[in-house]
C-alpha cells in the first residue's frame, strides 16, 4: 500500500513505543527460565509476535495481555523440536536457531522473502562446531537444525551481525559444558551484545568477559524467572526526533528510559553535533532546531539503525553528512545504503555511495517524489518523515511498519502529519 504525504508541521505529544530488542530478549529468556516471569510494557509488533510464536512452539506457556506478557514454566524446562516461521525477524530466527540446537530432534526455521536473503552461515557453522547438524539454502533460511549441542569452544566472525553472538550466548548456559566464545575481527553493533549480557544477568546468568568484544566464557547455569519492564526504544525515538528536527513545532516525545545499554542513544550526541538543542525533562524530549543543520562525520559501526533517521537530516544541512563504518547495514531487511542513496536522490540530495556508508549533501532545490521503501520498516518511516518536510511525496509499503512501530502512522497523524493512507 502507498501513502500520500504533504508538507506538514507537527506539534503535540507522542509516546515512544517500547524497545523491540529488549522485548525479544525478555521473551526468549523468560521462556528458558524456571518459574513465572512477568514482562511489562511489551512491544507487540510483527517481529516480537514472531518471537512469541517461536517460544510457544518450543513449549513455553505464554499468556498475553494488552501491555504485559506472563511466562510460566515448570521446574524442568523441556524444549521440543518444532517448525518456526520467523516472518521478517532476524533476531527471532537467529536466537531461535541457537535454542533449537539444544534439543534432541530436528527443528525447521524459515521466514518471509526478505528474511530468506539474510545470512545465517556463520551461526550455523559455529553450532556445527559444537555438535549440531545444520542445513541451509546457500547459507540463508530456510534452515534445519538437529541438536543436541554439548558446548565447548567456538569461533565466529563479528563483522556481519552481533545477533549471531547473542544467540550463542543465550543458548550457552543450557549446554552441558558451557561455551567459550571467540570473536574474529571487529565486532559490529557492540551495544546489542552488551544488551544481551545485561538481560542474561537479570535472568540470573553471569557472562564472564575475558577480553571485551573478543572472548567470553559462559558456564552451565539455570535461568531464573524475573519481572522486567521494557524501556522505550531509542531506534524508534531517533526517527521521532528526526521528525521533530525536520517538521516539528514544539513536538514532545515521551520516552521512559532506564540504565540498560541502548546503541541508538548515540543519536542525542549526533543531533547536538548537528547544532540541535535537545532538551530532556521528566522523560519528555523536545528539540530546538536552527534554520540549517551543520553536517559532520558519523561512525555508525555500533548503530546501523541510525542510518535512515540521520540520512534524511541532510535535507536540512548546510554541510555534508558523512556516514561511515556501517557496511553491515547492507545485510539488514534490505541493502539500506543502496536504497537510501537511490531514493533520497529523487528528492534532490547529492549523494556519494561508499562500500561502508554514504556522503549526503543538502541542496536548495528539493522536490517531491515517489519513494520506494522496499518493504523495510525503518526506511518507510524515514521516507515518510522526509516527505513531511518536502511535500508532494508518496511512500510505498505502508504495511511494513507492523514490524517495529505499528502505530507510527496514527501517531504521526495525531500530531498533525498530512499522511493519506488507502
Amino acid at each position: 500500500m502507498i501513502c500520500k504525504i504533504e508538507k506538514s508541521k507537527i506539534s503535540g505529544k507522542i509516546i515512544c513505543p517500547p524497545n523491540k530488542s529488549y522485548t525479544h530478549r525478555a521473551i526468549f529468556l523468560a521462556s528458558l527460565a524456571k518459574g513465572k516471569s512477568v514482562i511489562e510494557n511489551v512491544l507487540y509488533s510483527a517481529d516480537t509476535n514472531a518471537t512469541i510464536s517461536a517460544c510457544k512452539n518450543f513449549g513455553a506457556n505464554i499468556i498475553q495481555e494488552e501491555t504485559r506478557i506472563t511466562v510460566e514454566n515448570s521446574n524442568k524446562i523441556q524444549l521440543k523440536p518444532c517448525s518456526i516461521d520467523a516472518a521478517n525477524s532476524g533476531t527471532t530466527i537467529r536466537i531461535a536457531s541457537a535454542i533449537a540446537s539444544l534439543i534432541d530432534g530436528k527443528s525447521l526455521l524459515t521466514g518471509d522473502e526478505s528474511l530468506r536473503k539474510r545470512p545465517m552461515q556463520p551461526l550455523l557453522k559455529a553450532l556445527e562446531s559444537i555438535g549440531a547438524t545444520c542445513t541451509a539454502t546457500n547459507g540463508n533460511p530456510p534452515v534445519s537444525i538437529m541438536g543436541r549441542i554439548r558446548g565447548g569452544e567456538v569461533t565466529i566472525p563479528g563483522n556481519i551481525s552481533s545477533q549471531f553472538l547473542s544467540a550463542l550466548m543465550i543458548a550457552a548456559p543450557l549446554t552441558e559444558k558451557g561455551i567459550i566464545l571467540n570473536i574474529e575481527g571487529d565486532l559490529v553493533s557492540k551495544p546489542y551484545l552488551d544488551a544481551t549480557i545485561a538481560m542474561m544477568k537479570k535472568f540470573g546468568v553471569d557472562v564472564e568477559t575475558n577480553i571485551p568484544y573478543k572472548k567470553y566464557r559462559i558456564s552451565p547455569q539455570d535461568y531464573k524467572s524475573t519481572n522486567f519492564v521494557v524501556p522505550a526504544d531509542f531506534s524508534s525515538l531517533a526517527l521521532l526526533l528526526s521528525a521533530a528536527v525536520l517538521t516539528g513545532d514544539d513536538l514532545q516525545i515521551q520516552a521512559t528510559l532506564n540504565d540498560l545499554p541502548q546503541a541508538d542513544k548515540l543519536f542525542i550526541d549526533i543531533l547536538k553535533e548537528l547544532a540541535v538543542d535537545v532538551r530532556i525533562n521528566d522523560d519528555v524530549f523536545r528539540v530546538k532546531t536552527p534554520k540549517s543543520l551543520r553536517g559532520g562525520r558519523f561512525d555508525l559501526s555500533n548503530n546501523p539503525d541510525l542510518l535512515p533517521p540521520l540520512a534524511i537530516l541532510a535535507l536540512k544541512t548546510s554541510k555534508p553528512i558523512d556516514i561511515f563504518n556501517v557496511r553491515h547495514a547492507r545485510y539488514k531487511e534490505t541493502d539500506r545504503i543502496a536504497i537510501v542513496v537511490k531514493e533520497l536522490q529523487k528528492l534532490g540530495l547529492r549523494i556519494v555511495e561508499k562500500q561502508d556508508g554514504l556522503v549526503l549533501e543538502g541542496t536548495n532545490i528539493i522536490k517531491g517524489a515517489a519513494l520506494n521503501s522496499e518493504n523495510d520498516h525503518r526506511l518507510f518511516m524515514a521516507f515518510c518523515i522526509a516527505g513531511m518536510y518536502v511535500g508532494s511525496c508518496t511512500v510505498s509499503d505502508l504495511e511494513s511498519v507492523k514490524v517495529s512501530y505499528p502505530d507510527f502512522i496514527s501517531d504521526m497523524k495525531s500530531v498533525g502529519a498530512k499522511i493519506q493512507t488507502p
